[in-house]
């Protein structure tokens, strides 16, 4: 009968390896739970001890795909679609039974080339050379945040990693969800306005100059607004004396500039907490942004919670990926409240930054017991207050739009007709 080599994780959460005689890997799988095991990795002894000799040409090959899966990674990360994708599928494998290993090599020969398969392919390496799913998967930062890494943790640690990688697949999914209904939402805006941009620039390069002309030859005297439009048009066109670069450049780099300008202020911390604290506070904006801070950070410690994480850690996890530095600093005092034996909630009520009716239910949560559950709840209905915040805002951009280009097109109209009827009134006149 065929020998297979396992590592299996134990109750205690200790790594333990062995060999067990089976007919086939499934059933090998089997005898291992069986003995309130784990497993792992379960491979033909043959093949692991094979593998494991010191071949110059598979240490070569073996730090030659870690090396390869590491410069791709250098150059940017994992998409959270594709991550979301690979959770599902890790979690359906591995609730159908399959080694951990056989489920990741599966995954990376079903990947397109690029880099998640590299990234893939590098975790399963890591398994197979002994590490743990987390530890191999901390070693990806870029693909595998914080969040993601203390929850497989807590699911290998527990023994229901098929369920932890449900619950992360679907707290992914939820997320990914809300991210795009709030850039569709941002769609129909950005583009009326670059649609608007383009044509006001168009009206003053050519449009403008042609009136100019026509005034000129008839020597009118032209109205303060008439002379403002002008000027203007020719700083687009550019047409100032001494203007070296016309304005429709700046115009058109003007909302690169501004990104670049935030993302670069946003990258230090004295800049981040500043913009987070304006935004907080812009009209409109401001609460949905807080709504949206709120469905995150309840949802991922509640995730984190019922995942089986401690307390402690889960809140410092939260804290790290809230996103937002208001937030970030409640959250500490919550941490700091929680290690001196005191509540969750109080620290929150103290901050001012949730509203009255989550501090209660996480105050009920912390009484019961069912402070994960809770906080889920709290998650799920913020997400559909969102959806209705978006729904909103779309409703007031629409006429709001329509009410700023229609005041800009009707004062240039304004600023042409002005000197068109002087010029109609002495005709008249003469």
């Amino acid at each position: 009968m065929p020998t297979f080599a396992y590592e299996a994780m134990n109750a205690a959460g200790k790594s333990q390896k062995g060999t067990i005689e089976a007919s086939s890997s499934e059933e090998a799988v089997q005898r291992i739970r069986n003995q309130q095991l784990f497993p792992i990795t379960v491979k033909p002894a043959k093949a692991a001890k094979k593998k494991g000799a010191p071949g110059a040409e598979g240490g070569a090959t073996k730090k030659k795909r870690k090396k390869k899966a590491g410069a791709s990674l250098a150059i940017g990360g994992v998409s959270k679609k594709q991550l979301t994708l690979f959770t599902r599928q890790l979690s359906t494998l591995q609730d159908a039974g399959l080694p951990l290993l056989r489920s990741l090599q599966i995954l990376e020969g079903q990947q397109k080339p690029g880099l998640m398969k590299n990234v893939v392919g590098g975790v399963a390496e890591e398994v197979e050379g002994g590490s743990s799913l987390s530890d191999a998967m901390g070693k990806f930062p870029k693909a595998f945040d914080v969040l993601y890494t203390k929850m497989v943790h807590a699911g290998e640690i527990g023994g229901v990693l098929d369920i932890i990688l449900q619950r992360l697949a679907e707290f992914m999914e939820k997320a990914q969800r809300l991210k795009r209904k709030i850039r569709g939402a941002m769609v129909y805006p950005i583009a009326v306005i670059t649609i608007a941009m383009v044509i006001l620039t168009a009206i003053m390069v050519f449009i403008i100059p042609k009136f100019e002309e026509i005034f000129a030859d008839f020597g009118v005297n032209l109205p303060a607004l008439t002379v403002w439009l002008i000027d203007t048009s020719r700083w687009v066109a550019g047409g100032q004396p001494g203007q070296q670069i016309p304005g429709w450049v700046f115009v058109s780099l003007s909302p690169f500039a501004i990104f670049i300008f935030w993302k670069v202020i946003r990258k230090t911390k004295p800049g981040k907490a500043v913009t987070d604290i304006l935004l907080l506070w812009t009209p409109i904006f401001g609460g949905l942004i807080k709504k949206t801070t709120i469905a995150r950070f309840t949802r991922t410690l509640g995730t984190l919670i019922g995942a089986g994480v401690p307390i402690l850690d889960a809140v410092t996890i939260t804290k790290e990926t809230s996103g937002n530095f208001v937030f970030e600093r409640a959250l500490g005092k919550v941490h700091d409240s929680i290690r001196e034996g005191e509540t969750f909630a109080e620290p929150l009520r103290a901050s001012k930054t949730c509203d009255g009716i989550v501090i209660n239910m996480i105050d009920v949560g912390e009484e019961t017991g069912e402070l994960d559950a809770m906080l889920m709840k709290i998650a799920d209905n913020y997400d559909e207050e969102v959806d209705v915040a978006v729904a909103a805002l779309v409703s007031l951009l629409q006429p709001l739009m329509v009410v700023v280009l229609g005041g800009l097109i009707g004062t240039i109209i304004i600023a042409m007709f002005l000197p068109l009827v002087e010029m109609i009134n002495s005709l008249n006149s003469a």
